[in-house]
C-alpha cells in the first residue's frame, strides 16, 4: 500500500523544497531496506538438494511476483492525497512458500522498484526521492513481514496446514500495518497533518482487498502442493476479482465524494465575500485531494480579490489583477464564475502531478464552481443590499449636503432627548437663519450657496456639546437644541446662559472666509427659547424659535430671546381650544372625510383612513394641522380621540350592515399612548358598536417608541390583545425605522407621502420605497403608499412589489355618506380578488 504525492510541504523544507521529516524518513527506509536485502543474501538458504527449480529461478520468481503486484493497482483519492492498493499480499504469501524468506527483502526491492519506476515513466511522473521511499518502504514491510512469517513456521515448500496458513496470514498481516503505516507517515509529514486520518482512510480502503489476497495467495499455494497446472484456471476468476475490488472502491468513493461534496457546497451558504471564500477553498482542498486551490472574486468596483490555500489549509487573500483569460491544463482545472451574464469571479484548482483530474473530478470541478458562483454572487448581493439600507437610514435622517440630522430626525431625537431630561430641567433652542442667503446665491451661484452652508455647518459642529442636537431644518435655517444648560436659583440664568452661547456662535461664525474666491463674513439672525423640558415638546419649541429670529431681524440685531407677549399665536390658541369644547358638544362641526386605499392588483378596497375635519362657524374649513397640534397639547386630547373613534365606529358599523367588510384607520396621538385607561375605552366602544377588533386599524407614528415608558408598551399589547390592528404612518421619516418594528408588533406599513412623490426623480427615495416594500414582505405586514397623485407613480409602487395605496389618483377624502357607495363599486368590480387581512388568515 503506497501514497501519492498531493502538495508541497507547509514545514521546514530540504534543498528542493521537499520536507526535511519525509527526508529523513525517506533515508530511514532506503537504509533499511538495502541492509535488509543484504543482510538476507548472505542468509544460508534450505532448498531441497533435488530441487527442479535452480536458485536463480526461484528469485526471479519471487522479482516478477512482486512487480506484477504492484502493476495491478488500485488508486483512490483521498482528502490528504492518492493512496494506492495492491496485490502485495498475495504475492508475499506465494513467495514465503516458492523462495528462502531471507531473499525476499531483496526480490522486493528489485521488483516493486521496477515496478513503480515504470509506471512513473509511463503515467505518474513522480520524483526519484519518492520512488526510493515507496519502494524502501515495501522493502522494509516485506522483511518484517518475512521475520514474523518465519517465527512462526518454517513455509518455505511446506505442506499446506492450518499451521503454515497461520503464519503465512501472520506475515501478511504485518506487510500491510508496516506498508499501511510506512505510507501514512508519509503523508503526514509531505502535507504537516496528523497520521490517523491517511492511515484510516488506507485501511479502510484495503480491507476488503486484503482478506481476498490472502485468500488468493493460500490458494495459489495449496494448488502449487497438489498440481502447478491448476494454476492455468486461476486468470478468469483473479480478473473477476480484481473488478470487484475497482467496483467496490469506486463506490466507497462516491459515496464519500458525494457526502464530501454536499458538506462543502453547505459551507458556502454564507452572507459575507469572505465567509463564502474561504469555505471555498478549503473545501475545494478537502474535497478534490488538491495542492493548491485559489479563488479571485470580482468586486463591485472592478477590483479583484484573490483567496487561496494550500494542503496547509491556511488562507491567504489580497488584492490582484484581473486574472488572464487561461484554460485548463492537464493537472490544473480554471472555471469561471458567472450568473447568467454577471462574472462574478473565477476557480482554479491545481491536483498533484502523480494524480491528474479524472473525468468525474472534471465534472465535480464544474458543479462545485456553479454552486460557488451562486453564493458568491448572494454575497454581494447580500452586501449591496446592506450597503443601499445603511445608505437609505443615514440619508433618511441625515441632511445630504452637510451631513447634520435633518428636519425630522431633529424632530425625533429631540423630543426622546426632552423626555429623558427632568420635567423642570431648562432646555435651550436656538435657531439660526444666514443673512443675505438668497443674494449669495443669485451672484455666485448655487454651488457657492453650498459651500456657504457646509462652512457654516462645520463651524457649528466644532462648537456643540456632548448631548446638544445640532441640525439643519432647510434652506439656509439650522437649529441647535442645548440639553445641557446649567441650573441654577436664579430662574434668569437659563436664559443669559443660552444668550451667551448664541452671541458666541454669531460672533464665530461671523469670522471672514472665502467663498468661491469672495472674501466675506457669514452673518446670522438667532433666536433663542428657554422652557423646562417637560413644558413643551420641539415643535412648539421651534416655532417659538422662530418668532424670536424674526424678532431679531427686525430688531436690527444678530440674537433675539422669544417675547411671549408678541406670540400671537399663544392666545389664539387657548380661542381655538375653548371653541373646540363647543364643537365636541354640537356633533355638527367635527366631521370625518375619508379615504379609501385600493388593491393596486385588483382595484379592490382594501381599508378606509378617516381623516377629521372642522366646519368651524366662524373660520370656516379647518384641516388638522389648524387644530391637531394644540388639540394634542391640552387637557381636551382624551375626549376628542373618543369623540373621533365613536364617529368612525359608527361609520364601519354602517358598512357592516351593508355586507362591507373593510377596516378603518383612525389616527392616534402619541399621547393617548400614555393613557392606561385607552384600551378599555376602545373595547367599550367597539361593543357598543358591535364592530369586530380586527375591523379598526389604529395608526401610529414612529416617534411613539422613542419613550422609554412602560406605559406606552403595556397600551400597545393590551391592544393587540384584544384584536386591534397597529399601523406604522409616514414610515421611513423618523428617527430609527428597525428599531421600531423590532420593539412594537404592527400590521401594515404606511409609506410617507414625501418619498412616494420623489420616487420618479430621486434614487434615493425609490431606494427607501424598495426597501420599505420589502422589509414588509419579509415580516408578512401589508404596506400601503400615500399620496399617489398620478399613474406613473401607481405604475411605479406596482413595479416595485407594493400592495395597496391611497391618494388623489385615486380618491380625494369624501363625507361619511358617499363613501358606502364607492366601496360597494369598488368591491363588486373587484369581487372574487379581495385577499383577506392578517386577522383573517393572511400571512
Amino acid at each position: 500500500m503506497t501514497s501519492g504525492r498531493a502538495g508541497q510541504p507547509p514545514d521546514e523544507r530540504g534543498p528542493r523544497g521537499t520536507p526535511v521529516g519525509v527526508l529523513l524518513l525517506t533515508a530511514a527506509v532506503a537504509v533499511t531496506a538495502l541492509a535488509a536485502a543484504v543482510v538476507g543474501l548472505t542468509v544460508p538458504a534450505h532448498l531441497p538438494p533435488d530441487d527442479p527449480l535452480p536458485g536463480f529461478v526461484r528469485f526471479g520468481v519471487a522479482v516478477v511476483a512482486f512487480a506484477v503486484a504492484q502493476l495491478a493497482r488500485l488508486r483512490f483519492r483521498t482528502a490528504s492525497g492518492m493512496v494506492s492498493i495492491t496485490w502485495g499480499e498475495a504475492a508475499l504469501v506465494v513467495c514465503l512458500y516458492l523462495v528462502p524468506a531471507g531473499w525476499l527483502p531483496a526480490a522486493a526491492l528489485l521488483g516493486t522498484g521496477a515496478a513503480w519506476t515504470a509506471m512513473s515513466l509511463v503515467t505518474d511522473r513522480r520524483p526519484a526521492l519518492e520512488l526510493v521511499r515507496i519502494a524502501g518502504s515495501l522493502t522494509a514491510a516485506t522483511a518484517l513481514a518475512a521475520a514474523v512469517a518465519s517465527a512462526l513456521g518454517q513455509p518455505l515448500l511446506a505442506a499446506p496446514t492450518p499451521e503454515l496458513a497461520l503464519a503465512l496470514t501472520a506475515g501478511a498481516v504485518a506487510y500491510l500495518l508496516t506498508s499501511a503505516w510506512l505510507g501514512g507517515a508519509g503523508l503526514a509529514l509531505l502535507h504537516g497533518i496528523p497520521i490517523g486520518p491517511p492511515l484510516l482512510a488506507a485501511l479502510r480502503g484495503k480491507l476488503l482487498m486484503f482478506v481476498g489476497n490472502v485468500a488468493v495467495g493460500l490458494v495459489v499455494v495449496t494448488l502449487l502442493e497438489l498440481d502447478a497446472r491448476w494454476l492455468l484456471l486461476l486468470p478468469p476468476p483473479l480478473w473477476l476479482l480484481q473488478q470487484t475490488y475497482r467496483h467496490r472502491l469506486r463506490a466507497d468513493q462516491e459515496r464519500r465524494t458525494w457526502r464530501a461534496f454536499a458538506e462543502a457546497t453547505a459551507a458556502l451558504n454564507q452572507l459575507d465575500e469572505r465567509g463564502v471564500a474561504t469555505a471555498a477553498v478549503t473545501g475545494a482542498l478537502t474535497l478534490f485531494g488538491a495542492e493548491l486551490v485559489e479563488v479571485d472574486v470580482a468586486r463591485g468596483d472592478g477590483r479583484w480579490r484573490r483567496y487561496r490555500a494550500d494542503t496547509g489549509a491556511q488562507v491567504r487573500d489580497r488584492e490582484v489583477e484581473p486574472p488572464s483569460a487561461t484554460g485548463s491544463g492537464e493537472h490544473e482545472l480554471v472555471r469561471r464564475l458567472a450568473v447568467g451574464s454577471a462574472e462574478v469571479g473565477q476557480l482554479r484548482v491545481r491536483f498533484p502531478r502523480s494524480a491528474p483530474p479524472t473525468a468525474r473530478e472534471r465534472d465535480g470541478v464544474a458543479a462545485f464552481g456553479d454552486a460557488l458562483a451562486a453564493a458568491l454572487h448572494d454575497a454581494a448581493t447580500h452586501r449591496e443590499l446592506r450597503l443601499v439600507t445603511a445608505r437609505s437610514s443615514y440619508e433618511a435622517v441625515h441632511d445630504q449636503l452637510t451631513g447634520l440630522l435633518n428636519r425630522a430626525a431633529l424632530l425625533a431625537k429631540g423630543d426622546q432627548a426632552l423626555r429623558q431630561r427632568a420635567h423642570d430641567h431648562p432646555v435651550a433652542l436656538l435657531l439660526l437663519d444666514i443673512n443675505q442667503f438668497k443674494e449669495v446665491n443669485d451672484t455666485l451661484g448655487h454651488a457657492a450657496g453650498d459651500q456657504l452652508l457646509r462652512l457654516a455647518a462645520n463651524r457649528l459642529a466644532t462648537m456643540t456639546r456632548p448631548g446638544d442636537l445640532l441640525g439643519r431644518l432647510g434652506g439656509d435655517e439650522f437649529a441647535l437644541l442645548l440639553t445641557t444648560v446649567p441650573v441654577v436659583d436664579d430662574r434668569a440664568a437659563p436664559l443669559a446662559y443660552a444668550l451667551r452661547q448664541a452671541r458666541e456662535i454669531a460672533e464665530r461664525l461671523a469670522a471672514p472666509t472665502e467663498v468661491a474666491g469672495v472674501r466675506m463674513s457669514v452673518e446670522v439672525a438667532v433666536g433663542v427659547v428657554v422652557a423646562d423640558a417637560g413644558t413643551a415638546d420641539l415643535t412648539e419649541l421651534l416655532r417659538r424659535a422662530d418668532i424670536a429670529m424674526y424678532q431679531a431681524k427686525e430688531g436690527g440685531g444678530s440674537v433675539a430671546a422669544y417675547d411671549s407677549s408678541r406670540d400671537a399665536a399663544s392666545t389664539d390658541h387657548l380661542a381655538l381650544l375653548a371653541e373646540l369644547r363647543e364643537a365636541l358638544e354640537a356633533d355638527d362641526q367635527l366631521v370625518l372625510a375619508l379615504q379609501p386605499a385600493v388593491d393596486l392588483a385588483t382595484g379592490a378596497p382594501t381599508g378606509v383612513e378617516a381623516l377629521i375635519r372642522w366646519r368651524h362657524p366662524r373660520r370656516g374649513w379647518l384641516g388638522p394641522a389648524d387644530f391637531i397640534r394644540p388639540v394634542e397639547n391640552s387637557e381636551q386630547l382624551g375626549s376628542f380621540t373618543r369623540y373621533v373613534l365613536d364617529k368612525a365606529l359608527a361609520v364601519a358599523a354602517g358598512w357592516a350592515r351593508e355586507g362591507l367588510d373593510i377596516p378603518i384607520s383612525v389616527n392616534l396621538s402619541a399621547r393617548s399612548l400614555l393613557d392606561p385607561r385607552l384600551p378599555a375605552e376602545i373595547g367599550e366602544a367597539l361593543r357598543r358598536h358591535q364592530v369586530p377588533p380586527h375591523r379598526l386599524v389604529l395608526e401610529i407614528t414612529e416617534t411613539v417608541v422613542m419613550s422609554e415608558l412602560e406605559v406606552i408598551d403595556e397600551v400597545l399589547a393590551t391592544l393587540r390583545a384584544m384584536g386591534v390592528q397597529l399601523a406604522v404612518d409616514d414610515f421611513g421619516t423618523g428617527f430609527s425605522s428597525l428599531t421600531f418594528l423590532t420593539r412594537i408588533a404592527v400590521d401594515e406599513l404606511k409609506v410617507d407621502r414625501s418619498f412616494v412623490i420623489r420616487m420618479a426623480d430621486s434614487p434615493e427615495a425609490a431606494a427607501i420605497v424598495r426597501t420599505t416594500v420589502g422589509l414588509a414582505h419579509e415580516l408578512g405586514l401589508r404596506v400601503v403608499a400615500e399620496g399617489v397623485e398620478t399613474a406613473e407613480q401607481r405604475t411605479a409602487l406596482a413595479e416595485l412589489g407594493c400592495t395597496a395605496a391611497q391618494g388623489y389618483h385615486f380618491f380625494k377624502p369624501m363625507p361619511a355618506d358617499k363613501i358606502g357607495a364607492v366601496l360597494g363599486s369598488l368591491r363588486d368590480t373587484a369581487r372574487g380578488n379581495v385577499l383577506p387581512f392578517r386577522a383573517d388568515g393572511a400571512s
